[in-house]
């Protein structure tokens, strides 16, 4: 085994390696973005490498990947199963592991104390079929990873990704992908591969909320198909009334619109959330019986004077579309499309606001087939 230089044309899914006292760090926002962003769950989410992975071309019958990753948990709640690496070849997921070590961070939601605890750098090792192959290696959603080393015993070169379309796609922490099994189980993970596309996922737990700043990197991203998926957050996290979304929205499709006129852009409400259909936000995340779960604590009364709900936000978001029927390339998907009424009874959501890995699979094939001819993303 030999070091391999770790270098940006190795990784897909990241906008920018950030050197650190201990790697490089994948991040799914550029600097510029991050300075502007106030939210420390947005900083967290977009430093976890979901859909981000090492893509290489190679002969190697082994890689190790030496990693330090960053662990967030809340006090008094259970803890997130352990992060996974998924190992691809030619285009198929066939292993799985995990590593050790890293940085734990405890938050106490009630007094916000932060209590920290730091280990060693962990590693993965994946045997890999004989002959040359096309390799992915697929890291942890949920957890901040900073890369230390990569070793290989035979020479590791970009993958080409020749000929597969560009998908970047940008939602909340269903996208970010909350109760996926792996980072190839989410459901735009799931998609991407059926569909053949290659992904970039902005898809950021508790922090899809129509930000510019995430606009602007669209806008300025090379994409051949885009997909945004708002609403849910915007409810959970009672941040706007009618007033301000409906304009937020206009402008966040104005300025992809500046870099991407042509492109195929899917605008996707959410998917079914019975907590949230019909009762406003803010959520909240409580224990019961020893799992989490949410529950919206809005009063319904209030959504005549302009406070959202999801049956609204995807009224609004219909609307939206409806109102610039001059571009050709805008397209409206509901989200139940891809998790709906009839669903629920076999797959209800079990903490009440995210899918279950199944749910995740499921959803992952239903949204590739809009890639297809004829499709909205078909290009």
């Amino acid at each position: 085994m030999f070091a391999v230089d770790l270098t940006p044309d190795l990784i897909r899914g990241a906008l920018e390696l950030e050197p650190t006292e201990r790697g490089l760090r994948p991040h799914r926002l550029p600097a510029w973005a991050r300075a502007q962003n106030v939210e420390p769950q947005l900083a967290m989410a977009e430093s976890q490498p979901s859909g981000v992975r090492l893509a290489v071309r190679t002969a190697a019958s082994a890689v190790e990947l030496d990693t330090h990753r960053t662990v967030y948990s809340y006090r008094g709640l259970p803890p997130r199963p352990e992060g996974v690496y998924d190992l691809v070849v030619d285009g198929a997921p066939i292993a799985s592991a995990s590593t050790t070590g890293g940085t734990g961070v405890e938050m106490d939601p009630r007094t916000g104390e932060v209590v920290t605890t730091t280990g060693p750098a962990g590693t993965v090792r994946f045997e890999l079929p004989p002959g040359e192959h096309d390799v992915e290696i697929w890291l942890p959603t949920h957890e901040t990873t900073d890369l230390v080393a990569v070793r290989a015993d035979a020479p590791l070169h970009p993958a080409s990704g020749a000929g597969r379309r560009r998908w970047v796609h940008h939602g909340s922490s269903i996208s970010h992908g909350s109760n996926a099994a792996s980072p190839t189980g989410t459901w735009a993970a799931v998609a991407a591969r059926t569909a053949g596309v290659e992904l970039t996922n902005l898809g950021f737990g508790g922090s899809a909320m129509v930000d510019p700043f995430v606009a602007r990197t669209i806008r300025d991203l090379p994409a051949d198909v885009i997909s945004v998926k708002l609403g849910i957050n915007v409810v959970n996290g009672d941040v706007m009334r009618r007033r301000a979304f409906v304009p937020a929205v206009h402008g966040f499709l104005d300025t992809i619109r500046e870099g991407h006129p042509t492109t195929p852009l899917l605008l996707v409400s959410p998917i079914l959330c019975p907590i949230h259909e019909d009762t406003p936000g803010p959520g909240t995340m409580l224990l019961d019986d020893g799992r989490t779960r949410f529950a919206a604590t809005g009063d319904p009364a209030d959504v005549p004077a302009g406070r959202l709900t999801l049956r609204v936000i995807r009224e609004l978001l219909a609307a939206v579309v409806a109102q610039r029927a001059d571009d050709p390339h805008l397209a409206y998907l509901d989200g139940r499309e891809l998790y709906g009424e009839a669903d629920e009874p076999g797959l209800p959501l079990p903490d009440a606001l995210h899918p279950d890995a199944a749910t995740h699979r499921s959803m992952g094939e239903r949204f590739a087939r809009l890639f297809a001819d004829g499709g909205p993303l078909a290009g």
